[in-house]
């Protein structure tokens, strides 16, 4: 018949929505494929015929009835060409924010399982895979302005809406004409900033945590402290910090052996007698006659 058309395949449409081919679910239009004119209830002008799904695509043939003068009109102005898209409607059943079913610019999550509900011929669509989605009985309009039931993205890989150029550059202390290249510098040469100063950071406290390893195995060597006991006083170090450290160490006396201790005295002499003493040996001496 010449009437294929594609119905929808995994781009992003325009206002920010993807649904996944694979995941749409065919089974319950196929027993009623009605084409519809503008997704108006009550004004079918067709069928769709010969429903595939192939290389990451739908496609389908469009089939005018005639029953009706919307119908004749739809299939002459579809054959002449100045009606040429199509739209569908689809019940969301699941949604992805997941980082690997985002590409740049969306703004809403990716459906990854829907059914399809309807398809219409349309005078404008979202894109050239116009879709229309339905939640919960509630048709999801993706024209601006309309109320739509499902949320936006919350995380920002690089698809969520930019803050706008003027209000960064003011932020980073730029003029608010700078462009979008002078920003992503400045961004740029704070993130290299940042990174060197948190590399800067590590390597002073790898310093300080040698030089406080190296005063406590100092101390260990000396004796002032016991071997078990090293682990305590780096701990001790990271808080105080090297100076009072030292400080701590210092008033500490290294240990001796008991035997280090006790240094043998002089011979001791026998001391002389007092005058007492030498008095009562003289009277004893004298008894003794």
């Amino acid at each position: 018949m010449g009437n294929r058309v594609r119905l929808t395949n995994d781009t992003l449409n325009s206002y920010g929505y993807r649904v996944l081919t694979e995941g749409v679910d065919m089974e319950q239009y196929e027993r009623n494929p009605i084409l519809l004119y503008m997704h108006n209830r009550g004004q079918v002008i067709g069928v769709i015929k010969d429903l595939k799904r192939e290389n990451g695509e739908i496609t389908g043939e469009l089939a005018f009835d005639e029953a009706t003068e919307l119908s004749r009109q739809c299939k002459k102005q579809w054959e002449f060409g100045s009606l040429r898209m199509v739209s569908i409607g689809f019940n969301v059943i699941e949604t992805s924010d997941a980082p690997e079913h985002i590409v740049a610019g969306q703004r809403f999550p990716t459906v990854t399982k829907s059914q399809l509900h309807e398809v219409s011929l349309v005078d404008i669509g979202a894109n050239n895979d116009a879709i229309r989605l339905y939640k919960d009985g509630q048709l999801i309009t993706l024209g601006d302005g309309g109320d739509c039931p499902l949320p936006r993205l919350n995380h920002k890989p690089n698809n969520t809406p930019q803050m706008d150029i003027k209000t960064l550059a003011l932020q980073l202390g730029l003029p608010e004409t700078a462009d979008e290249a002078a920003v992503n510098a400045k961004l740029a040469e704070l993130k290299g900033s940042k990174e060197e100063s948190d590399k800067m950071r590590a390597e002073n406290e790898q310093l300080k945590l040698a030089q406080i390893t190296a005063a406590v195995d100092a101390a260990v060597a000396a004796k002032k402290i016991p071997a078990d006991k090293k682990q305590h006083f780096i701990d001790m170090g990271k808080k105080l910090g090297i100076e009072d450290l030292n400080a701590t160490l210092d008033a500490i006396s290294p240990a001796h052996k008991l035997s280090e201790t006790i240094q043998p005295g002089p011979t001791e002499e026998v001391p002389a007698k007092s005058p007492w003493e030498l008095r009562m040996e003289e009277i004893r001496a004298k008894l003794k006659k």
